[in-house]
């Protein structure tokens, strides 16, 4: 971990900086030069060349200054290779998943997938959330991959590594047409999310419903909107979230609320009231998960702890570790999700305890028709003759 002081707090983003990659082979000093601020464009900063063997857990902590203004998003469009992603860890309910962006506006401070950013020589920190790709041939290879011979169907989730419904999607629809997809091959899907813009795919929601192809969850994290907007500064308030839920369950679209991720003395009081919450708005199910601290994430999420609620930072890295077995992280099938020892146990008596008052299912208890499956048919110029 950085040694630095935490750099200054950016509205709007969850990170302040770029911290380098994992594959970077490059890191970033402050340097006192004595010119004083302005006195050139690389005064502050000094790139230096490093050797190639990295510490064991490949995160180079080096402090760089925070920009002097808050970063615009940029999306840039990628032409993917592939659209599918398959699952084979017995922690997730589900086989395949499809992501039509890289990196997510939303700019949770916590969020699993910052580190992906890595693979694109881009920092899991700023960059995750500011510089983002779409996939702009996502229907196109969803098509060609539902088509293949011998396709097996289960269900394909959204929402896995970046959010489906986050800020750009009002302008790019890529997970709208997903959807369109799926309604024209009548094959289930699952969704996650942290935006109320789900909302806006109802019509195709509600006849996925109908014929038991879909169900989706809201993530809510803490019912506390302060907490909320440095926490997850640009994904929907939480209450915006709950009303959304009771939306989609008033029109016939089963949606559970996923607690995900509790925060150890940061948010794991609002465990209760958030599943009571999501109950009273007609969620049928529910479902948690503990904060992951995967590769880089481990520094950005302590200098998030030591800008916004310095006074809870040891406490909570404390009790991430004794959940993790004395380190940051364990990336262990059966562990991952929801830690081990004594605090565990508790979240896990907890969870469940309120389940039962509540009457909400376990999020693993999930029914879908598959039996309704039919393939999409290659384009051809003659048209449908059959």
């Amino acid at each position: 971990m950085s040694s630095h002081p935490p750099p200054p707090r950016l509205k709007g983003r969850g990170s302040a900086r770029r911290l380098e990659g994992r594959f970077d082979p490059y890191t970033r000093e402050a340097l006192d030069d004595d010119w004083g601020p302005g006195a050139g464009e690389d005064a502050a900063t000094s790139r230096v060349d490093t050797a190639a063997d990295a510490a064991p857990e490949g995160i180079d902590a080096t402090w760089v200054p925070a920009p002097d203004a808050a970063p615009a998003t940029t999306v840039t469009i990628e032409r993917a290779r592939s659209i599918l992603s398959r699952n084979v860890s017995p922690d997730v309910p589900f086989e395949a998943s499809v992501n039509t962006y890289r990196g997510c506006e939303h700019g949770c401070a916590y969020c699993y997938a910052r580190p992906s950013h890595a693979y694109l020589d881009l920092s899991p920190g700023l960059d995750f959330e500011t510089r983002l790709y779409a996939k702009t041939n996502a229907v196109e290879l969803l098509r060609a991959e539902l088509a293949r011979p011998g396709y097996v169907v289960s269900a394909i989730n959204l929402g896995a590594n970046t959010d489906p419904y986050q800020p750009i999607e009002r302008d790019y629809r890529l997970t709208r047409g997903v959807l369109e997809v799926f309604a024209e091959t009548r094959h289930p899907c699952t969704i996650v999310t942290k935006n109320a813009l789900i909302e806006r795919d109802l019509d195709l929601l509600q006849d996925l419903a109908r014929d038991r192809l879909v169900h989706c969850f809201l993530s809510v994290t803490t019912l506390d909107n302060r907490l909320a907007s440095r926490l997850e500064p640009r994904a929907s308030a939480p209450h915006r979230r709950l009303r959304a839920v009771e939306a989609l369950n008033r029109a016939g679209v089963p949606c559970g609320v996923l607690v995900a991720p509790i925060i150890p003395a940061l948010t794991d009081a609002d465990l209760e009231a958030i599943l009571e919450r999501a109950a009273a708005a007609g969620a049928p199910s529910a479902g948690y998960t503990v904060i992951r601290l995967p590769w880089e994430l481990k520094t950005l999420f302590e200098e998030w702890l030591r800008t916004h609620v310095p006074g809870r930072a040891e406490h909570v890295l404390s009790l991430i570790r004794q959940l993790r077995g004395g380190r940051a992280n364990d990336p262990s099938f059966g562990q991952r999700m929801r830690g081990t020892g004594e605090f565990a146990e508790l979240l896990r008596q907890r969870f469940a305890l309120a389940c039962r008052r509540h009457g909400l299912a376990r999020r693993s208890a999930l029914d879908f028709d598959t039996t309704q499956f039919r393939p999409p048919r290659a384009p051809s110029p003659q048209g449908e003759l059959f």
